[in-house]
This record gives structure tokens, C-alpha cells and sequence, in this order.
């Protein structure tokens, strides 16, 4: 998986969950805003310690987990 440096995995910070840096914003929450039809520009205004390459960052994060998820089809 690539390297993210503006996202932080650390075990005394939401339990370990990926967030971006300096914050206790998940990833998770990030892209469950998106999913949720918040803009980047509502991100943006209701969480003014982040900044757009944190959302990219984000995503980037997410879609790198996804791409080396291992899927394996039923035989059914």
C-alpha cells in the first residue's frame, strides 16, 4: 500500500483507525460525509483545521485499502 503522510494510524487515537494528521477525524467519517452527499466545500467550512489535500488524502487512503482487498468468488 502507498504511503499516506497526512494520514496517522496511532493505537492511543480512536482506538487506531486511520485519521488525518493532527486531528481525530477519521478517514472513515471523512468518506462516510462524502458518501452522505456532503460537498468539500461543506468538509471545508464545518472542519476548519483540515484542508482539501487531507480529503484527497482521504480518499487516496480509502482507495488504496480497497484495491488490495483480497476478494475470493464462491463456487456457487
Amino acid at each position: 500500500m502507498a504511503e499516506h503522510p497526512r494520514i496517522t494510524l496511532d493505537p492511543d487515537v480512536l482506538a487506531g483507525k486511520p485519521v488525518i494528521r493532527g486531528t481525530r477525524l477519521s478517514v472513515e467519517f471523512i468518506i462516510g460525509l462524502l458518501a452522505g452527499g456532503w460537498t468539500e466545500t461543506d468538509i471545508l467550512g464545518s472542519y476548519p483545521g483540515i484542508v482539501h489535500e487531507d480529503v484527497i488524502a482521504c480518499l487516496a487512503y480509502a482507495h488504496d485499502v480497497l484495491s488490495s482487498e483480497k476478494v475470493f468468488p464462491s463456487a456457487a
